[in-house]
């Protein structure tokens, strides 16, 4: 672990018995007890995950807007500081660099929230495509992230001590408000599919804002939770994970992202390649004989090849095992298909996506 990137609450993992591994180059932990226990933790009453090892990149500058507006698919002509907005980035051939979140925090000022894995790559690509009066800056080490996700988020935030606002519409943040004492930025753009925020602070505050958390969510069946969990969330929730339902290979369009895909405006990296028809699609199965779908398994129609699952696992909040797929667009209306696994055609049914819904 030592030649790892680490984030400021290593320790607090080591404390708690996480069982840390090797997520692109970062030590982090996997699970604490069990990935089930976590993932029900989250969909029952509450979890707590460090999600430090993502980016943040600071844009500056009176051209801020119109340099976003031409590195992203999604429009943010609407934002008012205040609002978040998810968008894929791509390359000029249609391909996606990463999916980001945009905060607006004034009309000259956004803070950019990107994968951790892509980071790197992410801030050349931005830096290449810079114009005009735009200033960037790499602050991800100047951040802790922590998310606080399921029914019981609010009872843990009140009961640790809020001063000032707290954001209640999805895609919004308040900015400067103290939780347990600690300045955060808080917002709702969870990756869980459960009610829960984000806070944003220093990242020598971090480990401390984790603390409080714990202790005030004792009563309320707080956990932490790891990386095994937040997969299996997501997936459960049917959102996509950069190098599974999205790469380089993968458009935002054949990965079923055309709501953030804006293709009235004036023009964007990727438009023209955007604007042609897509040859593949993604779908949901679930698999009907037994056996265990994973990621990048063959899927028939008969005997045809029409494409492989890019995510794949038992979901524990539904009976039976699931998987996210990128099918041929001529095939993608079929119901029945087959699987191979290991050698063997497992029969699967296409269902929707996403396969588990928050009751409201």
């Amino acid at each position: 672990m030592d030649t790892l990137k680490k984030t400021p609450l290593y320790d607090t993992h080591v404390s708690l018995h996480g069982k840390m591994v090797d997520f692109g180059g970062w030590a982090l932990p996997v699970q604490y007890t069990s990935i089930i226990d976590e993932h029900r933790a989250v969909r029952e009453n509450v979890g707590l995950f460090d999600v430090s090892h993502m980016g943040e990149v600071m844009v500056e500058g009176k051209d801020a807007f119109s340099y976003i507006q031409g590195l992203v698919t999604n429009c943010i002509k609407s934002m008012t500081p205040g609002r978040v907005r998810y968008s894929p980035v791509c390359y000029d051939d249609g391909g996606t660099v990463d999916d980001i979140l945009i905060y607006k925090l004034a009309d000259e000022k956004y803070l950019l929230v990107i994968n951790a894995g892509n980071t790197d790559k992410d801030y050349d690509w931005f830096c290449a495509h810079k114009f005009g009066d735009v200033k960037l800056e790499n602050q991800s080490k100047d951040w802790a992230q922590l998310a606080l996700q399921g029914p019981k988020f609010n009872d843990v935030l009140m009961a640790a001590g809020v001063e000032g606002e707290l954001p209640t519409k999805n895609y919004t943040f308040a900015n400067g408000t103290l939780v347990a004492g600690i300045p955060c930025l808080v917002s709702v753009t969870g990756y869980t599919g459960e009610l829960g925020v984000e806070l944003y602070c220093k990242a020598e505050d971090g480990a401390r804002l984790h603390a409080k958390l714990m202790e005030a969510g004792k009563p309320f069946g707080l956990m932490p939770c790891g990386l095994g969990a937040r997969d299996s969330l997501r997936f459960e929730a049917g959102m996509p994970l950069y190098g599974h339902e999205l790469s380089k290979d993968i458009s935002p369009l054949e990965a079923g992202l055309s709501f953030a895909v804006k293709l009235t405006k004036d023009s964007f990296i990727g438009k023209e390649a955007l604007l042609k028809p897509i040859k593949r699609t993604r779908i949901g199965l679930k698999l009907l004989d037994k056996g265990i779908l994973r990621d990048h398994y063959d899927v028939y129609v008969g005997d045809k090849l029409v494409g492989c699952t890019t995510s794949g696992m038992p979901v524990p909040t539904l009976d039976g095992s699931y998987a996210m797929a990128l099918i041929n667009i001529d095939d993608s209306d079929n119901e029945n298909y087959t699987v191979e696994i290991r050698g063997r055609r497992l029969n699967a049914v296409k269902v929707d996506i996403p396969f588990y819904k928050r009751a409201k």
